[in-house]
């Protein structure tokens, strides 16, 4: 039952996709727009709204876009966690599209508030999805120190691919 609800969401959001970018991904923006997007994150507590237009250049960047019922996207958040002391030198930024109580028990599961480096919050906006084209979670997008589109990962990374990758920027 909660695969069969993940995927009727997806279904939902992906609804809002133009036709051309479904049948040819060299038209997702992503691809014309190289530069770190700016798009809106609803804080947990729905308290605040960032933009990611704030978000400084100097470190990279790694987008992570989940479902909190996901399974994969829950092994990879711990696979993640056990080398995060590996990942410093990246600011981490792990958002959902579903409501803020799934949003909220992800977090406290996952302990995500006790690393420094990562940023949570709900693309209330479904921006993501419509931006890269992601029809499946995790979802991972990384940039540069300049904010420039390095690698997207669709159906997550291995830690070692990510850790080597942010070693090279």
């Amino acid at each position: 039952m909660k695969h069969l609800r993940h995927a009727l969401v997806l279904l939902v959001l992906l609804v809002g996709l133009p036709a051309h970018a479904q049948s040819s991904r060299d038209s997702l923006p992503y691809l014309k727009y190289p530069n770190l997007p700016a798009f809106n994150l609803l804080s947990p507590d729905s308290s605040k709204v960032f933009n990611t237009f704030y978000i400084k250049e100097g470190k990279p960047t790694v987008l992570f876009f989940f479902s909190p019922d996901c399974e994969h996207c829950q092994i990879t958040t711990k696979r993640m966690l056990e080398k995060m002391d590996s990942m410093k030198q990246a600011d981490f930024y792990f958002f959902t599209y579903m409501r803020l109580p799934f949003l909220r028990a992800f977090i406290e599961e996952y302990h995500l508030n006790k690393y420094p480096n990562i940023i949570t919050g709900q693309d209330y906006q479904f921006f993501f999805p419509k931006f890269y084209g992601a029809t499946t979670v995790p979802y991972l997008v990384v940039y540069d120190r300049q904010k420039k589109f390095v690698k997207l990962f669709n159906g997550g990374a291995k830690a070692s691919e990510l850790i080597s990758l942010l070693n090279s920027l």
